[in-house]
């Protein structure tokens, strides 16, 4: 892990096309402003843990009927 100290209106860049800039520091509180490019998603990152464990519970059932209808597939191809 990087560990970088910045103050108010200091920013970091990321790649070429991604500004993290420190807005404000209120007590324990950091205020962060992002610049990145408009197909770059960004979250918080437990909205993002919420967001992968609801895809992964819509997956479930499908993973096992995609590997039931595998097992059928090379059941029946002749060699």
């Amino acid at each position: 892990m990087l560990v970088l100290t910045r103050k108010s209106d200091e920013s970091v860049i990321l790649g070429d096309n991604i500004e993290v800039k420190v807005l404000a520091v209120r007590g324990e509180q950091v205020s962060l402003g992002f610049t990145a490019p408009a197909d770059m998603r960004i979250h918080r990152k437990e909205v993002y843990e919420a967001i992968m464990a609801a895809n992964r519970e819509a997956v479930g059932d499908k993973k096992d009927s995609l590997d039931a209808l595998c097992g059928l597939i090379k059941g029946g191809k002749k060699e």
